[in-house]
């Protein structure tokens, strides 16, 4: 097959050469050209012109010219889909337009990674990583009728979306990516991790609200299910979980480095020094270490804990008031110490 269209290529070629010389021949030439110096990805916005597409191709190509003759040459190769292509050295004028214009665009790795405080910051994340701006993602994630659709509230609805790194589509749309995080939430929570909640007498939900406190308490990943099994059994016991990140989301100050009793006050529903049991929904989307460490949570008789005084991230765990104030107040004199306020 390619021999056989090499031929015609070839005979045409002689033909026109024949009839009207060289000139006839530059114009398929063009089409032909190897013209990509270096592999690179292109973007290409809706409201890019050829212009503009041209300008971003100027670093990479070869002959501006070559392949600007090739485009005005191929009329039903004008029309450019929106999108993120990457172009491989090597490519052909035509191998260029082709990729263009059925849009045969390349995926990109979109990561959802940390503590992603909320839909709005979420929204933030994937308009600096995707077409769509966060404008656009916000109006289709603050969607009531949406977030219905897919069994959750307005609280609830930010543990649909799973930290991890997917392979999407630069120009997806906020609605189609919404449908894909769902297609991947009903795949991360399995039969086992099901099977694990329902021991707990969890929803999906309140697992994920959970392992948001969990994940603000410490991103010491061994030490997770160890603060886990702390909340786990202050829940069983009736007591109030008392976390001071849910405190620091009530009052929308994550930067708080010290929880004083005067904030301890604030009337929020989020608040677990004033109302007991979990908040009405996580504090932040919580990464899958931190699920899997409530749902494998360490069995231990552990109902307090608090910063290490050595400040390196770890903590100190205690069964009784008596010890937990022991190592609080170990605490406490460190970051006096350095003058943390």
């Amino acid at each position: 097959m390619f021999k056989n269209k090499f031929y015609k290529i070839l005979i045409v070629s002689i033909i026109l050469l024949a009839i009207y010389g060289i000139g006839a021949l530059l114009p398929m030439i063009n089409d032909y050209k190897k013209n990509v110096s270096s592999t690179s990805d292109i973007f290409i916005y809706p409201t890019d012109s050829f212009i503009d597409v041209t300008n971003k191709l100027s670093v990479i190509l070869k002959d501006t010219s070559s392949f600007i003759s090739s485009y005005k040459r191929q009329k039903s190769l004008q029309n450019f889909k929106p999108g993120m292509y990457r172009l491989k050295e090597g490519m052909r004028n035509k191998d260029i337009l082709r990729t263009f214009a059925f849009g045969w665009e390349t995926p990109c790795k979109l990561t959802l990674s940390g503590n992603i405080r909320g839909i709005e910051k979420l929204c933030g994340l994937l308009g600096k990583k995707l077409m769509a701006d966060s404008a656009s993602f916000s109006s289709v994630l603050n969607n009531p009728v949406l977030i219905e659709k897919y069994g959750f509230n307005k609280e609830t609805f930010c543990a649909m979306f799973i930290p991890n790194t997917y392979n999407v589509y630069w120009s997806i749309s906020p609605d189609n990516l919404v449908e894909r995080m769902y297609k991947e939430y009903e795949s991360f929570w399995n039969k086992g991790r099901d099977s694990l909640a329902k021991t707990l007498n969890m929803s999906r939900n309140d697992v994920s609200i959970l392992a948001s406190i969990v994940c603000e308490e410490t991103n010491y990943v061994p030490e997770m299910p160890k603060v886990a099994g702390v909340y786990i059994n202050r829940l069983k016991r009736g007591m109030k979980l008392e976390a001071d990140p849910t405190v620091k989301y009530a009052m929308g100050d994550f930067t708080l480095k010290r929880v004083l009793y005067k904030h301890l006050k604030t009337d929020s529903p989020y608040n677990t020094y004033k109302y007991a049991g979990l908040p009405p929904g996580p504090i932040t989307i919580p990464s899958i270490s931190g699920i899997d460490a409530v749902l494998n949570y360490s069995k231990h008789n552990y109902l307090y804990f608090c910063a290490s005084p050595n400040l390196d991230g770890t903590h100190k765990f205690a069964a009784t008031l008596q010890q937990h104030n022991r190592n609080a107040k170990a605490y406490q004199a460190a970051i006096t110490r350095l003058k943390i306020k």
